[in-house]
């Protein structure tokens, strides 16, 4: 069809289409929570999925000090396992509930919709949050049902220290700005390895060991294990991630401002 064609101008062996007929719906916009989907299959697969992801770090944690006396081999071992569990769980969730699995992300998204950008509402936020902890909690006491180990044993591990602090900021800002970088950048297709990479290495250059989620955090105070924090330990960390999480989104407004247009320009 050329510029000057008129717009209703069909091929004589095409029927017209009705003004009524069904039309495909639009894409969602990246970062979005996918349409149609209800609420309680989202809640579900955020619950699923976290409770999946704290079993894992839980469970490899676990696995691994009963391979080796190595710290580093067990961290080695750890970590690993959290990369390629995350991704599978990003990959088979993420088009159900986007895969948050973390309070950070879904309070980031709550705001960035708030601004007016895509993301979830106050609603969906919620409803996540509440789910995502649960989950966690769940996924932990899953991971020593399977190890043999007392159901709940509160964690002995402390993580209080300043330098362990600053490392859930850094963690923290650099998993918030990556994912809302890829959805800023329409790369979100890249998020099932992106942010499990990142996470992987995380594990290796913060101090924290980068839990950088608030869920996993008071799950994993449930176990007396290798990936246990000590609840004392727990709101430090959490108020810690938050303010990483508010540090990333303010690096997202920076480092991806968009271009003004003319009339933009003009009209301020």
């Amino acid at each position: 069809m050329t510029a000057t064609q008129p717009v209703d101008a069909a091929p004589a062996t095409q029927p017209a289409i009705s003004a009524d007929a069904p039309r495909p719906a639009a894409a969602p916009a990246p970062g979005a929570t996918p349409p149609r989907t209800p609420l309680i299959a989202r809640a579900a697969a955020e619950l699923v999925g976290t409770a999946a992801l704290v079993a894992v770090v839980v469970g490899s944690g676990v696995q691994a000090t009963e391979l080796t006396d190595d710290v580093a081999l067990q961290l080695l071992a750890n970590s690993t396992a959290t990369v390629f569990g995350l991704g599978v769980l990003i990959a088979l969730l993420g088009p159900v509930s986007g895969a948050h699995f973390n309070p950070a992300v879904t309070l980031a998204e709550w705001w960035t919709a708030r601004r007016g950008g895509a993301g979830v509402t106050a609603r969906e936020t919620a409803v996540y949050v509440p789910s995502q902890i649960a989950g966690a909690i769940v996924g932990a006491i899953l991971a020593d049902a399977m190890f043999g180990q007392p159901l709940v044993k509160w964690s002995q591990h402390d993580r209080a220290a300043g330098n362990l602090l600053l490392g859930e900021v850094v963690a923290t800002a650099g998993l918030i700005l990556l994912i809302f970088g890829l959805a800023k950048t329409d790369r979100l297709r890249f998020a099932p390895v992106a942010v499990p990479s990142y996470i992987g290495a995380a594990y290796w250059f913060t101090s924290s060991t980068s839990f950088a989620n608030p869920a996993v955090t008071i799950g994993r105070a449930f176990t007396d294990t290798f990936a246990g924090i000590a609840p004392a330990s727990v709101p430090g960390f959490i108020a810690m991630q938050l303010l990483g999480a508010a540090a990333g989104l303010a690096l997202v407004a920076v480092i991806f401002m968009r271009a003004r247009t003319s009339q933009e320009q003009s009209a301020a």
